[in-house]
């Protein structure tokens, strides 16, 4: 059984100090971890758009291809993190240069990684040491990087009109950009002109300016955006601890990436005030659901696509009131059930489990390391020390089964 440490959730938390352009003048900090958000909601409905009319054990596998692919090339870029972009190509073009740098970044990687199982340390190894040819996984994958980035570069690009990088770097995007037409959706996303699904990609990219805490100073200071991909590699290595099958893997990670979405529409009310009185906590719920309605499912749905919008309903658990619901699909379906049930007789592919449970205490430890990092770094506030006293109080004998002691994990944050 795989072991989730300390360092490996600071680890992940770690993309939030990680700077991006930051050899460029930019009208405000952009952060690793947001870009890594914004890249797999892209890489969603691509996933989506392509694997529908897939069997549901194909459709799986190629979602955990993504995900997967995903956080290894996130892991290594924390590790290569000072290496520019053209540096990084030009060792990777040489293979006995890409391989030393490689075995290096292990070397790093290993003591983090290597606790939470065997299969998943082989597996990062095998995705540098022995790549696949470039399939749909890691072809939907690499567009979703150049996408992302091309969307920041957008934003930089008029204040660096000096640069002489800066046309180059634009023209290397078109042109890498338009290799991937092939990829369905793909040519509705470089178009020019408004489409539902870049409405929708454009809208949930704009959770990166939103900070959370926004009235606590911290460092770092975490936007919804980076938050909500924490809590998604949090949910995909929990979800590997606890046995859960290939679709619930899945279904936890996409749920923890989006599970933030209606604070597009209502901004990050803090827990406090949604707990205070239970009207309050009612009402807020209530014009998130309208908001999302409106300006999120039934742009999509206009814009025929329906079953991504009922899938993305399905994550956010519109139907059971919470995403924080443990739910399956049982002949089509949203049954909500509790979370002994769902491990015990619903934890196969064919019923498509959602941990609700699990993605809760995931969120709970993504503010707390918010919370605690900021306090470890000199910041002194009631409300930070509040929340680390509340979630450690709250978890400290709390387990999942006997796979997982949220408590003792929370213990080693002396």
């Amino acid at each position: 059984m795989g072991t989730i440490r300390k360092s490996l959730i600071q680890m992940i938390f770690s993309g939030s100090f990680m700077k991006r352009w930051n050899d460029k003048i930019r009208p405000f900090e952009l952060w690793e971890v947001d870009k890594q958000a914004h890249k797999m909601i892209v890489a969603w409905v691509l996933f989506f758009l392509n694997s529908r009319d897939l069997p549901l054990g194909e459709r799986i596998s190629l979602g955990l291809k993504i995900i997967e692919g995903a956080i290894f090339e996130y892991l290594y870029r924390l590790v290569i993190t000072d290496i520019k972009p053209p540096i990084f190509y030009r060792i990777k073009s040489n293979p006995v240069h890409y391989s030393q740098l490689t075995h290096w970044v292990f070397e790093h990687l290993e003591p983090r990684v290597r606790p939470v199982g065997e299969d998943f340390w082989s597996r990062l190894k095998k995705y540098f040491l022995e790549p696949e040819e470039e399939g749909l996984s890691k072809s939907i994958l690499e567009f979703s990087h150049l996408f992302a980035s091309q969307w920041e570069f957008e934003l930089i690009k008029g204040m660096n009109k000096w640069d002489e990088e800066i046309k180059e770097i634009d023209l290397s995007f078109k042109r890498s950009l338009s290799r991937f037409t092939h990829i369905h959706g793909v040519a509705e996303l470089v178009e020019e002109v408004s489409s539902p699904l870049k409405n929708f990609i454009y809208q949930t990219a704009q959770l990166r300016f939103q900070k959370r805490w926004s009235q606590t100073p911290r460092i770092p200071e975490t936007s919804v955006l980076g938050h909500m991909f924490i809590v998604a590699c949090y949910a995909y290595f929990f979800s590997m601890a606890m046995g859960a099958c290939d679709a619930m893997k899945m279904n936890n990670f996409f749920c923890g990436l989006f599970h933030d979405l209606p604070e597009l529409l209502t901004r990050d009310i803090i827990s406090p005030v949604k707990r205070s009185v239970q009207r309050i906590g009612d009402l807020i719920k209530e014009y998130e659901n309208m908001e999302l309605e409106r300006r999120i499912f039934s742009v999509l749905e206009g814009g025929g696509f329906g079953e991504m919008s009922r899938e993305l309903k399905y994550l956010l658990g519109i139907e059971v009131g919470s995403e924080f619901v443990p739910v399956i699909l049982l002949d089509g379906e949203v049954k909500e059930l509790t979370w002994d049930l769902l491990y015990s007789r619903f934890n196969e592919d064919r019923f498509y489990p959602k941990d609700g449970e699990l993605l809760r205490i995931c969120d709970n430890i993504a503010a707390f390391v918010e919370a605690y990092t900021a306090l470890r770094n000199g910041i002194t506030s009631d409300h930070l020390q509040q929340a680390v006293w509340r979630i450690r109080n709250d978890y400290n004998q709390f387990s999942l089964g006997d796979k997982l002691h949220v408590g003792s994990l929370l213990a080693d944050f002396d």
